[in-house]
């Protein structure tokens, strides 16, 4: 049986990520990853406080002390040792891309990031310096191996989790291919619930922990202050219709997303809508939602897992993780930008074309690759 490096979260999922991997005989090393002070430090006369049980409803992000007091405690339950791995240096690294990007007037998505350089980066190399041959995590999402026609190599592909309610896939686009077959996600096969029953009847004590909710780095709904802080303020400033004409004031565009309708605190007497946000004027612009770009995107740092046509071709495009993916046809731009053109309008769709979101390309279940949206394009 192999080695394995198991990112080890103090979460429902990765803890039945070990448990399978255990099971089935494997040396299994866990690692929980810890990524230093919070992002928005509190008072130094605050102590930390370790909670004595998860709490009761949704908790934020995967890499607090109670989050490794219950990894630790899986770990010794499942016989296998558990190492924390200091990462704060490339969480920090996360969180200036994350800041940045905000400043710059787009809605970044970190997790992506934390996937990229870390889970499937520094844990590939913590794993070589301790002779494992592959990580694995709790993502829901599935490697399928299949063997290419006429030789005998594997092609190792990404697709979709079973539990299409719970896949990540979207997240895994900017992984090296070389690295597929090195990866390992035990529960891409199981529904939530499956992985619920499978850790209450091993009696792991993360078997009714909360799911994980928002960032890691930062508390639910408080982006603007973390960005505001490192940027030296709020970037405060105007809100203008499609004409230019002032209809009032914003505490930041760090505040704002495209096609957001709440919270712009003004009224018109009908919807309105982000349709714009310009960093360099620190200007909102608001229209109704016919303004809103609905037909393509362009992407740039792109990153393919599978072969793809260097001519257009038709395949289903994601841009956003609570979207349904769309029909479109991508066109290449050199190996680092493509662009999507949709074949039908995303009007109805649930959430805008984003720029700072990842821009992610499917066959079926199968991952193709993806990008970051740069801007949105009527095309």
């Amino acid at each position: 049986m192999s080695r394995i490096v198991v990112a080890m979260s103090g979460g429902v999922d990765s803890s039945v990520t070990a448990s399978l991997l255990v099971e089935a005989g494997h040396d299994c090393i866990g690692v929980f990853m810890r990524h230093g002070q919070p992002a928005l430090p509190t008072p130094p006369s605050v102590l930390p406080i370790v909670e004595a049980s998860p709490p009761k409803a949704g908790h934020q992000g995967c890499c607090s002390v109670t989050d490794a007091l219950d990894a630790r405690r899986v770990a010794d339950h499942l016989g296998i040792p558990l190492y924390p791995l200091e990462l704060t240096e490339d969480f920090e690294n996360i969180i200036d891309t994350f800041v940045t990007e905000y400043g710059s007037g787009r809605t970044p998505n970190p997790c992506v990031r934390c996937n990229q350089w870390i889970k499937f980066g520094r844990l590939f190399e913590y794993a070589d310096a301790v002779g494992a041959t592959h990580v694995a995590t709790g993502h829901y999402a599935q490697i399928i191996q299949k063997q290419t026609s006429g030789s005998d190599s594997i092609l190792s592909e990404i697709h979709r989790g079973r539990d299409v309610s719970r896949d990540q896939s979207y997240v895994l686009f900017g992984i090296s291919p070389d690295r597929l077959t090195r990866m390992m996600l035990p529960i891409g096969e199981l529904s939530k619930s499956e992985v619920r029953a499978r850790a209450d009847q091993l009696g792991l004590v993360t078997a009714a922990k909360p799911d994980s909710q928002e960032i890691c780095f930062v508390p639910p709904g408080d982006h603007p202050r973390l960005v505001a802080q490192r940027l030296g303020g709020s970037r405060a400033g105007d809100i203008v219709d499609t004409n230019g004409t002032i209809l009032g004031q914003h505490p930041g565009i760090e505040h704002f997303t495209i096609g957001q309708r709440q919270g712009l605190g003004i009224a018109i007497g009908s919807p309105l809508y982000v349709i714009r946000i310009e960093p360099e004027t620190l200007r909102i612009v608001v229209g109704p939602k016919s303004d809103l770009p609905l037909q393509g995107l362009l992407a740039d740092e792109v990153s393919w897992v599978a072969d793809v046509p260097t001519t257009p071709f038709e395949c289903l495009v994601q841009c956003r993780a609570q979207r349904p993916p769309a029909k479109a046809i991508v066109t290449r731009n050199g190996e680092t930008h493509f662009k999507a053109h949709f074949l039908e309008p995303t009007v109805d769709a649930p959430g805008p074309i984003t720029p700072g979101q990842p821009a992610v390309c499917y066959d079926n279940t199968r991952l193709l690759g993806g990008g970051w949206t740069v801007n949105h394009e009527a095309l």
